[in-house]
């Protein structure tokens, strides 16, 4: 699959989306392409090479309807979603591969409202135009209705964030312990790589272990004050004071 940054960087050419909305409705030869997008031939090639070779598109031989030479023509094969979560306090972008099977198959994956319509297409080898608008329409809705609470969601992780920020910044002293807990944040069910956040020859203060049980130690005594109990464990263990977090604190009356 193509990887994000060279998908990133392929997309942000307001050219070969254009030609990607093309070919994603059916496979073109570059000269219709020219004709339709108004570039010359050359440069419509020069976007489709660059294109299939960063894996976004493919192209394939074919003979010539007129009985000449085999022709290529390009299409669209591959399947996967680009998100993009920008905000004070928040940034995320990252690909993710759309899952395959079939709507009977995919259906366990849907919200209740796309099942119906995964049961009413299985099977279905092909359906009219007009029943086709009236699923599609359906589903458009779900969509939205889906991308209104996704859009919710993460307006309200961006508060929480936010809130914590200010949390980091009262708390933890210098930059490095500040940015080490911000990355926690990021990832809190994941375990993370330290020893890249922060090249050690740019630490101001100690090593990454001594930063990294200065944190800890605030860490565990903020776990041991808000659920009232003492953290008692060996000074050498392992502990994953960053995937602590409880249910339980999650509707208190806290600040």
């Amino acid at each position: 699959m193509t990887d994000l940054d060279t998908a990133l960087k392929l997309l942000q050419n307001t050219l070969r989306r254009e030609i990607l909305e093309r070919l994603v409705k059916e496979p073109h030869y570059p000269m219709q392409l020219a004709d339709l997008i108004g570039i010359s031939q050359q440069a419509t090639m020069k976007h489709l090479k660059e294109m299939e070779r960063g894996g976004l598109v493919e192209s394939t031989r074919v003979p010539s309807e007129k009985g000449g030479p085999p022709r290529t023509i390009y299409s669209v094969e591959k399947s996967f979603s680009i998100r993009i979560d920008l905000a004070p306090d928040m940034f995320k972008c990252e690909q993710r591969k759309l899952p395959q099977g079939s709507p009977i198959r995919l259906s366990s994956q849907l919200p209740s409202d796309g099942r119906p319509l995964a049961e009413f297409i299985a099977g279905r080898r092909k359906m009219s135009v007009v029943e086709g608008l009236d699923v599609l329409h359906e589903l458009s809705d779900s969509l939205e209705r889906l991308d209104q609470q996704r859009d919710a969601l993460i307006s309200l992780h961006q508060h929480i964030r936010s809130k914590v920020s200010q949390g980091v910044s009262d708390e933890f002293d210098t930059y490095e312990e500040r940015a080490v807990v911000q990355k926690i944040l990021d990832t809190p069910r994941e375990p993370v790589d330290f020893t890249t956040l922060i090249p050690p020859e740019l630490l101001m203060h100690g090593s990454m272990d001594e930063l990294l049980d200065t944190i800890r130690d605030k860490l565990e005594r903020d776990i041991s004050k808000r659920e009232g109990q003492f953290i008692g464990t060996q000074l050498n263990s392992d502990l994953r004071w960053y995937l602590m977090p409880s249910k339980r604190r999650i509707g208190s009356n806290e600040d």
